[in-house]
């Protein structure tokens, strides 16, 4: 059965469908010819899959990173931290990295920061010397660090795949991970500087420091208000999401005024088509999950490839190739959909911690969506930038190396993960 599913999906995907008709071909297919499951079935188990409270939080902290794109808060934002930062030796990368990772927290989509800030940014970078390849590289997985903090899109899908998880639990164990990325891109920045020579920035004045710090403190009361709510138990986090919208609406329309009412039909439009796509995908994927539980095919995955009694360590090895490798060809929602519940219960019996289990999940997604051959966020920073396929992985080596090394330290050590729990 499971043989005949791979075809079919490998079949439809070379056709060029979307990935969400192959998952569920696939899974009528299993159900027609090799379950004795009534196919109606399916599609309970489909409404199932998108009827979660926590998947709220999805269309809300994308609708919130619209309004967040199409106004001032990114430019805001980059001025603060170039402010402090842009004179030393690679401040330019390191504003680059540093911003995206305050945008990540904000709009917890790597997508909706490759566009907001890789734009200015990557004209500024290519201004001071930079190569347009190595520009464009440290945009696209700096971008990735979007995945590791909250409001993270890839945690909720997690914690949707996995029974019994915390999504608030997971929002805040993301914090260490994504401090050590961007830790790693600020001394590689610093280093890459110092080799190639790269001009320094022009020192501002502590008058204008201020004055960037004063027009950046409402932007920065986005990650304030999510993360410091959620842990001081004010609200959830799908409250979280909406109360992010609502933020995001009164700076850019009423304070900031860079938002006309009328535009705000055109973003909810925007938004309502990648929600679509992602609830589609989701309810497909739920449908998916179903089949291969119900065929018992994460037990014989797991007798097969974990053996009778697997360590924790070389389970989240296990766990971390197999979603690196699937993120390096499918959309990362898609494969934390199917692999999730298949090793799930495997990592859980050998006694790795639930929260850790997901923060290594989503990191390999991370780490996938920016590699070739087919890293999601390859083709983004394509289309955003105007370049080819080659021209945009040309300089991304040295940044997989420092994300597969933040990868091992995070597999190793647990405390990354879950000191703040």
């Amino acid at each position: 059965m499971l043989a005949t599913m791979l075809i079919v999906m490998i079949i439809l995907l070379f056709l060029g469908f979307p990935m969400m008709i192959p998952i569920f071909v696939a899974s009528i297919i299993a159900v027609l010819f090799f379950l004795p499951v009534d196919p109606s079935f399916l599609a309970q188990q489909m409404i199932n899959g998108i009827s979660s409270f926590e998947l709220l939080a999805v269309p809300l902290f994308i609708f919130a990173a619209d309004i967040m794109s199409s106004g001032k808060t990114s430019k805001r934002l980059l001025d603060f931290v170039g402010a402090f930062v842009g004179h030393i030796r690679g401040g330019y990368a390191i504003t680059t990295a540093a911003t995206c990772t305050l945008f990540g927290s904000i709009s917890g989509s790597t997508q909706a920061t490759v566009v907001a800030i890789g734009r200015p940014m990557r004209e500024r970078l290519l201004k001071v010397g930079y190569k347009d390849s190595s520009a464009i590289a440290l945009i696209i997985n700096a971008s990735d660090v979007a995945l590791l903090i909250p409001p993270s899109i890839g945690m909720i899908i997690y914690a949707l795949s996995a029974p019994r998880v915390s999504l608030g639990d997971l929002f805040i164990a993301g914090i260490g991970p994504g401090i050590l990325v961007l830790s790693l891109f600020v001394i590689y920045s610093y280093i890459h500087a110092r080799i190639f020579n790269i001009p320094l920035g022009e020192k501002l004045p502590w008058r204008m420091r201020g004055k960037f710090t004063v027009k950046a403190l409402l932007p920065l009361g986005f990650p304030v208000i999510i993360i410091g709510g959620i842990y001081l138990g004010y609200f959830s986090p799908t409250e979280a999401a909406g109360v992010s919208v609502l933020y995001a609406l009164i700076l850019e329309v009423l304070i900031f005024k860079t938002i006309k009412i009328r535009d705000i039909s055109k973003i909810a439009l925007s938004t309502g088509l990648v929600t679509a796509a992602v609830f589609i995908l989701v309810a497909a994927g739920q449908a998916f999950a179903y089949v291969i539980a119900r065929a018992r095919i994460p037990q014989m995955l797991s007798e097969t490839v974990l053996g009778n009694d697997p360590s924790a360590l070389y389970v989240l090895l296990i766990v971390a190739i197999f979603f690196f490798v699937g993120c390096m060809f499918v959309d990362p929602i898609v494969v934390i959909l199917i692999l999730t519940p298949i090793f799930y219960p495997a990592a859980i019996a050998a006694g790795v911690d639930p929260i850790h289990l997901g923060i290594v999940i989503v990191f390999q997604a991370a780490l996938g969506s920016a590699t070739p051959p087919f890293g999601v966020d390859i083709f983004t920073a394509s289309a955003v930038f105007n370049k080819s396929y080659l021209d945009v992985i040309k300089g991304t080596p040295p940044y997989i190396i420092m994300l597969l090394i933040a990868a091992v330290l995070i597999i190793l050590f647990e405390e990354i993960s879950l000191f703040l729990l």
